[in-house]
């Protein structure tokens, strides 16, 4: 589960995501960063917050919970490369509720990696 000082929960703060950030997709989802700090640097400086948008083209009501739980997880792993402050919202696409754990995990890591501008090993 993804701990509660790390999830995003205000619209306002989905918005500024999507609109005032950048995005990346890949074949199962699309991720929007944004990674600019308002509150600058420091000791008070906010941990990165995610959210997740899953809408019905991804499948039931089953197949949706289940492909936010997966996505969940994998976001939590990768928390510690996001910068500090910064906003993501994951966005699945209708292929993801089929998708595979391990191809969901290409696709965010992919994704994640074009966004932070990290050099693939």
């Amino acid at each position: 589960m993804l701990p509660s000082e790390n999830r995003l929960r205000r619209r306002e703060d989905f918005t500024a995501a999507v609109r005032g950030g950048r995005r990346s997709g890949r074949r199962t989802l699309v991720v929007h960063l944004n990674d600019t700090n308002p509150h600058g640097t420091g000791e008070n400086t906010p941990l990165p917050r995610a959210g997740f948008v899953v809408s019905k083209a991804v499948g039931n009501s089953v197949v949706r919970h289940r492909t936010q739980r997966r996505l969940r997880h994998l976001v939590r792993t990768r928390l510690p490369r996001l910068p500090a402050g910064s906003l993501v919202v994951v966005r699945a696409l209708p292929g993801a509720g089929e998708a595979s754990s391990e191809r969901l995990a290409r696709d965010l890591d992919a994704a994640l990696t074009r966004l932070l501008g990290e050099v693939r090993p």
